[in-house]
C-alpha cells in the first residue's frame, strides 16, 4: 500500500497542502509547532477516521477558518493497494469535518463526511481501507498510562485488519450502557430484572468476538514484537505480552484465582461461541453484586495487557528508554502484522522516532526500517540520521504549514 498524493484544506495549521508522495522514506524536517505532526495525523485521520491528540474532530480544523458560521477541513488522498486491478490501480478517499450551525441557541455542531472512490459511506465501513501505523512520543502511555489507553491501542489497530470490528465496539458500547442503566434503575427498584437476559446476551455476543480477536492479536504481535525487540537491545531483554481480559473464558483451577506471571497462559484454542457461553454464565452469577453497585463489572471494557521485559512489568518498574524501545518493536511488529493479515504493507508514521535513543539502538532501528514500503519521519535534527539513510530519503521541510522540498544530493 502507498499513499500517492495527499490534500489538506483547513487541517489544524495547514490552509492548503496539495503534494505527491513519494515511495520510500520521506524525511519531515522542521521546527516544533510548524505541521510536521499535524501531517502525520491526517494521513492516520484516513486509516481510523479518529485523532490521536483530541477526543473531538472540532479541533482539527483550521482555528481561522473555524470562526466562521460554516467551516470544512479535508483530508484527500489518493493511495494504491497491492491488489489493485489494470481498471483500478488508485483509489480515492476523501473525509470532511463540517461545522455549521445546528439552529439551537446559536451554538454549532460538527459532523464527519467519508467518500471511498467518489461514494458516501460510513466512517466504520471504510476503516482497514486504507491501512497506517503511528509511533509518537505519547505512544509511551501505552505502557505507562492506564488500561484505557491499551484498550485504544488494541482497538485502533484490531479495526483495521478485522472487518466489522469497529461496528461491533460500537455495538458493545450501546449494549453497555443500556445494560448499566437497566442495573441502576432495578437497584433503585424502578426497573424489570427480567430484562437484564436480553441485554445480557446482546453484551455477550458482542463481547466475545472482542474478546476473541484481542486473544489471537496478542499472541500474534507477542510472536513478532519479541524478536524485533531482541534485535533493538541486541539480545539483552525477552519481551512478552500478557492480556489480562476482565472476563477470562480459559476455567481457572480450583482455589488458584491468578496466574502467577511466570506461567503463559493460552487461550488461543477458545472458540468465540464458548466465550460467549462463558460470558453469560458469568454475568448471571454476578447479577446480585451488579445490581447492587449500578454497573457492568466485567468485559472487555475492562481488559488491559500487559508488558513484561525480562519478567519486569514495565509499566511499574520500567525505564523510559525500555518504555520507548518496547513501544517502537510493538509499532514495527504491527506494520509486519497487518501485512500478514491483510496482504498490504501499511504506511508507517514516525514522530521523533530517534529521539531518547543511543547510538546502537537508533542504528539498528534505521537498518530494520529500509524493510518498509514507504515511510513518513518527523525530526528536528537531520543529525540523528545517518548519511547513507538520509541520501535514500526524501526531504521535506515544513513550515507554517508550508511544504518545500530539500536537496539531499541525490
Amino acid at each position: 500500500m502507498r499513499l500517492v498524493h495527499l490534500s489538506l484544506t483547513n487541517f489544524r495549521n495547514f490552509a492548503r497542502l496539495d503534494v505527491d508522495v513519494p515511495q520510500g522514506a520521506v524525511l519531515l524536517l522542521g521546527a516544533n509547532a510548524q505541521g510536521k505532526t499535524s501531517l502525520l495525523e491526517a494521513v492516520y485521520f484516513l486509516a481510523t477516521f479518529t485523532s490521536f491528540h483530541t477526543g473531538s474532530d472540532r479541533q482539527l480544523i483550521n482555528f481561522l477558518a473555524a470562526r466562521e458560521p460554516l467551516a470544512v477541513a479535508r483530508i484527500v488522498a489518493d493511495f494504491s493497494r497491492s491488489d489493485a486491478t489494470p481498471a483500478k490501480k488508485t483509489h480515492h478517499i476523501e473525509v470532511r469535518i463540517i461545522q455549521e450551525a445546528n439552529g439551537l441557541n446559536h451554538e454549532s455542531r460538527v459532523r464527519k463526511e467519508v467518500l471511498l472512490d467518489g461514494v458516501k459511506s460510513k466512517a466504520a465501513e471504510c476503516v482497514g481501507f486504507f491501512n497506517a501505523v503511528l509511533f509518537l512520543p505519547q505512544s509511551l502511555r501505552v505502557i505507562e498510562g492506564s488500561p484505557e489507553e491499551r484498550r485504544r491501542y488494541l482497538n485502533l489497530a484490531l479495526s483495521q485488519v478485522i472487518p466489522r470490528y469497529s461496528q461491533v465496539l460500537a455495538d458493545y458500547q450501546q449494549a453497555l450502557v443500556q445494560r448499566n442503566a437497566l442495573l441502576k434503575q432495578i437497584n433503585e427498584r424502578q426497573g424489570d430484572p427480567a430484562e437484564l437476559s436480553f441485554w445480557d446476551g446482546v453484551l455477550a455476543t458482542a463481547g466475545a468476538q472482542i474478546i476473541h480477536a484481542r486473544i489471537q492479536a496478542i499472541q500474534e504481535l507477542e510472536n513478532l514484537a519479541s524478536g524485533i525487540h531482541q534485535r533493538l537491545t541486541r539480545s539483552g531483554e525477552v519481551l512478552r505480552l500478557t492480556y489480562q481480559p476482565a472476563f477470562d473464558p480459559l476455567p481457572q483451577p480450583m482455589r488458584q484465582f491468578t496466574l502467577p506471571l511466570e506461567s503463559p497462559v493460552d487461550r488461543m484454542g477458545i472458540s468465540v461461541e464458548k466465550i460467549q457461553q462463558g460470558f453469560v454464565e458469568r454475568l448471571l452469577a454476578l447479577r446480585g453484586e451488579e445490581i447492587a453497585r449500578g454497573q457492568t463489572t466485567i468485559g472487555p471494557h475492562r481488559d488491559d495487557l500487559q508488558f513484561l521485559s525480562n519478567g519486569i512489568d514495565l509499566e511499574v518498574y520500567g525505564s523510559r528508554g525500555q518504555a520507548r524501545t518496547t513501544m517502537l518493536s510493538m509499532k514495527l511488529a504491527e506494520v509486519a502484522w497487518m501485512k500478514e493479515k491483510t496482504g498490504q504493507w501499511p504506511v508507517l508514521l514516525l514522530d521523533e522516532v530517534l529521539a531518547e535513543l543511543d547510538q546502537f539502538r537508533r542504528e539498528d532501528l534505521l537498518a530494520h526500517l529500509v524493510e518498509s514500503e514507504q515511510i513518513l519521519m518527523t525530526t528536528t535534527d537531520l543529525e540523528m540520521f545517518s548519511p547513507e539513510f538520509i541520501q535514500k530519503a526524501t526531504l521535506w521541510q515544513i513550515q507554517a504549514g508550508r511544504v518545500s522540498e530539500v536537496s539531499n544530493g541525490k
